[in-house]
């Protein structure tokens, strides 16, 4: 059975395994891999976003994570500038109006302090495993001086070019030995470990058989002590799989899901909130053998 941890956010205690939790996705970018993403130009285009995750708390989401840029294999970088603009008043108007965490998804530090300032209270990076090679830069500075979590993800290169000259000797055991060495560098950085989440990064520069391997052995990750996150929702490898386009494979994404959580994930990150929540509680409840 996966590990419980207790983690600090905003100020409140979580304890992160007693239960499967469910992060849901909104996706502020005209460019989106998975068609859900909404373009904010206007107060409306606000109003709608807030109102899609008012949505997905009330459907059962302990964490809502906003993005504002794309990371899709081949996506273009925004300007920090552009991510604000699409992210920041989303952040305004559901801080203080949600009783679960803002997460931001970003790795940029100036995007990341205007989130933080605006009630964010977790950073959610894809360069988690390169954080603090340029300390003057890093965002492990704001995350420790505005006393926020942080999840470290896993992944190799950039967006643009991460799916191309893929290669690991072991994988699992490169991507363990990464976050590991992060996490290490966090905690040089008076970043807490109750602050500290790590993903190995599903999708991102890896095959679909990595992929799947990684599921299957996410147990392994358990022994750098950390609660662990995975994003399986979508992705390429499951349509590889079911031959489906992205809008048909929620039910291969609730498998995923379904296995994380049996190899010990202890949160996941999904577009579909309600059936993820839903497919979650009945698995915590065969694992823990009553009904939670």
């Amino acid at each position: 059975m996966r590990p419980v941890y207790e983690i600090t956010v905003g100020g409140r205690r979580y304890h992160l395994g007693a239960r499967t939790s469910v992060m849901g996705i909104l996706n502020v970018t005209p460019d989106s891999f998975s068609n859900d993403g909404l373009r904010i130009k206007k107060p409306g285009d606000v109003r709608a976003a807030a109102e899609r995750a008012c949505r997905m708390a009330e459907a059962g989401a302990d964490i809502i994570d906003i993005g504002g840029e794309s990371t899709r294999p081949q996506a273009a970088a925004v300007s920090a500038a552009e991510e604000v603009r699409r992210v920041i008043p989303v952040v305004k108007a559901i801080a203080g109006k949600l009783r679960v965490p803002i997460s931001v998804d970003t790795y940029k530090v100036s995007v990341a302090r205007a989130a933080l300032d605006a009630g964010a209270t977790i950073i959610n990076t894809i360069q988690g495993c390169s954080l603090g090679e340029k300390p003057e830069q890093s965002l492990l500075r704001a995350v420790r001086n505005y006393c926020a979590a942080v999840v470290l993800m896993h992944m190799r290169g950039k967006p643009r070019t991460m799916q191309k000259n893929i290669h690991y000797g072991n994988a699992v055991q490169e991507i363990y030995d990464a976050l590991r060495r992060a996490v290490n560098i966090c905690l040089d950085a008076g970043i807490r470990r109750d602050k500290i989440i790590i993903d190995p990064g599903i999708g991102f520069g890896k095959t679909t058989a990595h992929n799947l391997e990684i599921i299957n052995r996410l147990d392994s990750f358990h022994q750098i002590g950390q609660p662990v996150l995975i994003g399986p929702s979508r992705k390429f490898f499951i349509g590889e799989i079911l031959n489906a386009a992205v809008e048909n494979r929620l039910s291969g994404t609730i498998a995923a899901v379904c296995a994380a959580v049996s190899r010990g994930a202890h949160i996941v990150r999904v577009h579909d909130v309600r059936p993820i929540v839903e497919a979650v509680r009945v698995m915590d409840s065969v694992l823990l053998e009553k009904a939670v």
